[in-house]
């Protein structure tokens, strides 16, 4: 078909995603500038925090990468945020962009022993309750002393070495030949059911996970960024942070945990799918036929692999390093020690992280604009307005709030500052700034469960290549985090209010 250039550019523009999606983009573009200019930068800054969520929950639509940083663009381009802005607030999260780009490469590396032991419990564990609370359960502690994006890294990986092993057996393929998951055309019909079945079941065990890097990482001085800069502005250690948290942390992962159970025994929100027979026979037959072909040298790289994520875990838990750096040691070791030494073989780890390290960097440069246009300013001077207890409920609604919408990382260092600013200046004692400090953390970290876009590691999750193959969209990691917001947010709440 022949295009005149028009037609040529309309089809270039966001490539193949529809026709409405792109008008509704360009809609974006040309009323930012005219309500920058005539209402001011404080509602455009608003308006363009609804159109990157809109981007997000479009993800299966178009990859949020190129509509966001449109988006982004132009906002820094008619004075919303400048550039110097964009880059210092990349630079305050290095750290992260770091992660992303060697932890989960390191991650890449360590996926035979992942599948090896994560096949072992799937198949141990054959009640879909059991296997899912074990999931949330594991996640919220290895949150508590790792990185959440790790976590959910580790996840992802396994979860697309199981569908991938399924999906190839589905399109009459035996373990050993190359196969490409990412499209159903070869898959038999008598085996779609079941795929879809599985794609359900992998669904549910991921959303358990993430939810569980949040009952974790809320309790620890380590579980997330913010609560190591919560800590540092209220000189609180190790010990002392867990003993200030616990009476929010414990109730809300014991009420997590519970609804875990709940959502499998009641079958709502699109939970209590269990595993089809005809994928556990097949994942059966993949463990017997790998345990059969394993020789020498393949049982060497699991040991390698094996003491490599040994090295992991002792050197996050004791933070030799940050968390990327480690990352790295994990690439340099696995790779080395086991043979792993052409280019095209390590560019390929890297192929799951950059893209989403491309989209935080766009993120940060929303987060710019909120920060240079001052939005969250009016609400942290009414939450100071109140006083006591309400006080208290006052901040973790407002962080919990904002931290839906917005980095939560970037909220409570903004609550944070404040409250520490109104402590100096005598607003409020030390003993409120402390439970202040305790509101800001847990309203920072609970409630963002309740959408994509509210903590790093679920934004990861909902932008990883595993979302589309199981059906993973926006609205319905909205849908399935909702139960788990409601109870964790409304229990965080009762303890805020009452416990402390």
């Amino acid at each position: 078909m022949a295009y005149t250039l028009t037609q040529a550019f309309n089809e270039n523009f966001l490539g193949n995603s529809p026709g409405w999606y792109k008008a509704t983009v360009i809609g974006f573009l040309v009323a930012n500038p005219v309500v920058f200019i005539t209402l001011g930068p404080f509602v455009a800054g608003w308006l363009l925090v609804v159109e990157f969520i809109f981007t997000l929950a479009m993800a299966l639509k178009c990859y949020p990468l190129q509509p966001g940083g449109l988006l982004a663009i132009e906002a820094i381009a008619i004075g919303m945020a400048s550039p110097q802005a964009v880059y210092n607030e990349t630079l305050h999260n290095f750290p992260v962009i770091m992660l992303m780009m060697f932890m989960v490469a390191g991650i890449y590396f360590l996926r035979d022993l992942l599948l090896f032991c994560f096949t072992k419990i799937i198949l141990g564990i054959r009640s879909k309750t059991l296997l899912s609370l074990a999931f949330c359960f594991t996640a919220a502690l290895l949150s508590a002393f790792l990185d959440a994006l790790t976590v959910v890294a580790v996840v992802i990986t396994v979860a697309t070495g199981f569908y991938g092993m399924y999906h190839k057996f589905a399109s009459g393929k035996r373990f050993e030949h190359e196969h490409d998951h990412g499209g159903d055309s070869e898959i038999h019909e008598h085996h779609r059911k079941d795929l879809a079945q599985f794609r359900d079941f992998l669904r549910s065990l991921m959303m358990h996970a993430a939810v569980g890097t949040t009952l974790g990482g809320v309790a620890t001085l380590v579980g997330e960024p913010q609560n190591l800069l919560i800590a540092h502005e209220a000189g609180w250690q190790f010990q002392e942070f867990f003993l200030r948290m616990m009476p929010v942390s414990m109730p809300t992962l014991a009420a997590g945990l519970f609804t875990c159970v709940a959502l499998e025994k009641l079958k709502w929100f699109g939970y209590g799918v269990t595993l089809p027979e005809p994928v556990r026979r097949v994942l059966t037959e993949y463990e017997a036929n790998q345990t059969q072909r394993r020789d020498s040298r393949e049982r060497a790289v699991l040991i390698v692999q094996a003491l490599a994520a040994g090295f992991l875990v002792l050197a996050l838990a004791f933070h030799v390093a940050e968390v990327g750096i480690i990352g790295l040691a994990v690439v340099v070791l696995a790779t080395a020690l086991n043979g792993v030494t052409e280019e095209h073989r390590i560019g390929r780890a890297f192929q799951e992280a950059l893209p989403f390290t491309a989209l935080l960097v766009v993120f940060f440069a929303i987060i710019a604009v909120i920060h240079q246009s001052g939005m969250f300013t009016p609400i942290i001077h009414w939450a100071l307005s109140f006083q006591g207890t309400t006080q208290l409920v006052v901040f973790y609604l407002a962080n919990g709030l904002l931290s839906m919408v917005s980095d939560n990382v970037f909220v409570a260092t903004i609550y944070i500052t404040e409250a520490k600013s109104a402590f100096n200046a005598g607003i409020i004692s030390l003993e409120q700034f402390n439970l202040i400090a305790v509101a800001i953390n847990t309203g920072s970290n609970i409630p963002s469960v309740a959408t994509p876009n509210g903590q790093a590691a679920f934004l990861f999750l909902l932008t990883s290549a595993l979302a589309p193959l199981i059906r993973l969209s926006y609205l319905r990691m909205l849908w399935m985090a909702l139960p788990y917001a409601l109870v964790m947010t409304g229990t965080g709440l009762l303890c805020v209010a009452y416990l402390l």
